[in-house]
C-alpha cells in the first residue's frame, strides 16, 4: 500500500506532463485523452487549454477559470498562467472589453518567477488585442519592448505574425514581407498546424488585391505594395478606405465629416474635368430634387471644403459647377474599398472567422452599440453576416472574404505619418 501511494502521484504527474507535451505540438485531441477525466486544478487548465484549441472557447474558459480558482494561495505562477491561457481565449472570443490589468499582473509575476516563455505570451496577447482594436502605436510600443530571441519556435513565430501585421496595418510592405519570412521558418520549426496556416494566409495577403483605383474614369486592382507606392506618389489621393485625403506625409481625416468627403471623392472621381452642381449635391446631401436651399448649403461647405484642403489643392467655381485643381500639378486619384458599402469595415472585421460581439465590434471601430448594432440587423438581412446565441451571448459572423484582402478597412490600417 505504502509504495502504491507513493507511485500514484508519480503517475498522475507523468500523465500532466506527457498531456502538456502533447498540447505544446499541437495534439488537443491527445491531450484530452489523458486528462479528460481529472478535475484537478493542472488537469482543468490543460482541458481548458485544449479546448480552446478545438475551438470551444466557451467551455474552456470555464475549466480555466475553476482551475485558477482551485490552485492555492501558495500557487502563483500555477494561477498567473491561467490568467494568460484565459486572456487568449477571451481574445478568439473578441472578447475585447475587459481591462488588461489582470493579464499585466500576470505577466509581471511570469517574469519575476523567470517563466520567461508564459511572460513573453501575456504580452503578445496584449499586443494582438491592441491590433484589433486598432491602437497601432501602443501595439508598437509594446512589441519594441518584447525580446524574442532563444524562445520556442511556437511563440517566436506568433511574435513575428504580431510584427508583420503591424507593418501590414501601416502599409510597410518590406518589413512586413521580411516578418512573414522569419515567422514561416519558425512555424516550420513548431510543426503546428494551426500556426503554419496563420502564417499561410498572412502572406497570401500580400499578393491579393487591398483597393481599386480609379483615374479618369478607369479602375484599376491594387495590391498593399502598389497602394503603399502611390500614396508615397505625390498624387492627391482621396481614400475611401480610410475617409480622408493624402498627399505624400499629409493626411486630413475626414471621417466624422461625411459631406465634406462626400465632396471630395466627387469632385476627385470628375478630375481632371469639373463637376455638375446637381451632381454635388445629389451626391452629398442625398436629394434628386434641389431647390435653393441645397444650392446655398452646396456653397457653404464647398467653402469649408475649400478651406481645409488649400494646402493641397484649390477648388474653383466654374460655370457648370465647381473644379479640383491639386497644386504642383499632381494628379488626382479616389482609391476606393475592395468591397462596397459603407459597412465595409464592419464587413471586414467580421471575416476573420472569428464570432464578435456587438459590444467588441463597437469598440474596434469606434463607434457607438447602436450604430453597430443597426449595421448588423441590416447586413445580416442582405445575407451578408449571420447571428448566433441570444441576448449577451450573441455573437456575429461573415464568411470569410476570398479574392483580396480587408487589411486597408480595418480600424487604423493606414495611420496619418
Amino acid at each position: 500500500m505504502r509504495n502504491r501511494a507513493v507511485g500514484y502521484p508519480v503517475l498522475m504527474d507523468s500523465l500532466i506532463a506527457a498531456a502538456a507535451r502533447a498540447l505544446a505540438a499541437g495534439d488537443a485531441l491527445g491531450t484530452l485523452k489523458r486528462v479528460a477525466l481529472r478535475d484537478d486544478p493542472p488537469a482543468l487548465a490543460l482541458r481548458g487549454i485544449a479546448m480552446a484549441q478545438l475551438g470551444e472557447h466557451p467551455r474552456a474558459r470555464e475549466l480555466l477559470r475553476r482551475a485558477a480558482r482551485g490552485f492555492g494561495a501558495h500557487e502563483e505562477l500555477a494561477r498567473a498562467r491561467c490568467v494568460v491561457a484565459e486572456a487568449e481565449v477571451a481574445l478568439a472570443m473578441r472578447d475585447l472589453g475587459g481591462s488588461p490589468r489582470a493579464l499585466a499582473a500576470a505577466a509581471a509575476t511570469l517574469e519575476a518567477r523567470a517563466d520567461r516563455a508564459n511572460a513573453l505570451q501575456a504580452r503578445l496577447i496584449a499586443v494582438r488585442r491592441l491590433l484589433l482594436l486598432g491602437r497601432l502605436d501602443e501595439a508598437s510600443a509594446a512589441l519594441s519592448r518584447l525580446d524574442a530571441r532563444g524562445l520556442p519556435p511556437a511563440l517566436a513565430a506568433v511574435a513575428e505574425l504580431a510584427a508583420a501585421e503591424l507593418a501590414l496595418r501601416s502599409l510597410r510592405t518590406r518589413p512586413a514581407r521580411d516578418g512573414l519570412d522569419r515567422a514561416q521558418r519558425a512555424a516550420d520549426r513548431a510543426r503546428v498546424p494551426a500556426l503554419l496556416a496563420e502564417v499561410a494566409e498572412a502572406r497570401a495577403a500580400l499578393d491579393r488585391p487591398a483597393a481599386r483605383r480609379l483615374i479618369e474614369g478607369y479602375e484599376h486592382a491594387l495590391r498593399l505594395d502598389e497602394v503603399a507606392a502611390l500614396l508615397a506618389s505625390g498624387a492627391l489621393v482621396v481614400d475611401a478606405c480610410r475617409r480622408g485625403l493624402r498627399a505624400g506625409t499629409t493626411w486630413l481625416p475626414l471621417a466624422r465629416r461625411p459631406v465634406l468627403f462626400a465632396l471630395a471623392r466627387q469632385l476627385a472621381e470628375g478630375w481632371p474635368g469639373d463637376v455638375d452642381r446637381h451632381a454635388l449635391i445629389a451626391c452629398a446631401f442625398n436629394t434628386r430634387r434641389p431647390d435653393e436651399t441645397h444650392r446655398a448649403r452646396l456653397r457653404v461647405e464647398i467653402g469649408r471644403l475649400r478651406a481645409l484642403i488649400k494646402g493641397l489643392a484649390s477648388i474653383e467655381a466654374t460655370e457648370r459647377g465647381f473644379l479640383l485643381r491639386p497644386h504642383d500639378g499632381h494628379a488626382v486619384v479616389v482609391l476606393v474599398p475592395p468591397i462596397d458599402g459603407d459597412q465595409a469595415s464592419l464587413v471586414a472585421l467580421l471575416s476573420d472567422g472569428a464570432a464578435w460581439s456587438t459590444s467588441a465590434l463597437a469598440l474596434a471601430l469606434g463607434a457607438s452599440q447602436r450604430t453597430v448594432q443597426r449595421a448588423l440587423v441590416a447586413l445580416e438581412t442582405a445575407g451578408t453576416v449571420r447571428s448566433i446565441g441570444h441576448a449577451r451571448s450573441r455573437r456575429w459572423l461573415s464568411p470569410p472574404l476570398t479574392g483580396f484582402t480587408t487589411i486597408l478597412l480595418l480600424p487604423s490600417a493606414l495611420p496619418p505619418g
